[in-house]
């Protein structure tokens, strides 16, 4: 038993979070789950490159933001909690243009009123990317 997740986690009820909405439209796939921490991979293709050919660094702050929401979200009872990004910091540590990327977001404190997640990007080579840090305001779901 996870000491984060507040229910049963898998891969397909993580893919299935993101099956209707922007990440899934950039191509992005959860590949692993463990107790604490979930992992994702993309493709640095037309949808997340920018104009002069590099991973968009706004891709990768999405990527960051989506992927510390949901595994925020996977921490509390949903019925009676939501937890929203509050704010989000990345650095970007190099550039890529081809092949995939795997972000892997990991917990630095899950609080009753606050959570901060730490995600890392690393190319084919295991080379770092960006290391973003999200924090998130656990809120009453009525005040969502």
């Amino acid at each position: 038993m996870s000491k984060y997740w507040y229910g049963p986690m898998d891969l397909d009820r993580l893919n299935a979070v993101n099956d209707r909405d922007m990440i899934s439209r950039l191509g992005m796939v959860y590949t692993d789950v463990t107790d604490d921490m979930i992992e994702a991979r993309f493709e640095i293709d037309e949808r997340t490159r920018q104009p002069f050919g590099l991973l968009h660094g706004g891709i990768s702050c999405a990527v960051s933001e989506s992927m510390g929401s949901v595994a925020a979200n996977m921490c509390v009872d949903r019925d009676k909690f939501v937890c929203v990004g509050i704010e989000l910091n990345a650095s970007h540590l190099r550039g890529a243009s081809s092949g995939s990327v795997r972000a892997r977001c990991t917990p630095i404190r899950v609080g009753r009123s606050t959570h901060v997640w730490q995600t890392d990007l690393f190319d084919e080579q295991d080379r770092h990317l960006c290391v973003s840090r999200l924090t998130v305001a656990v809120v009453a779901a009525e005040n969502r």
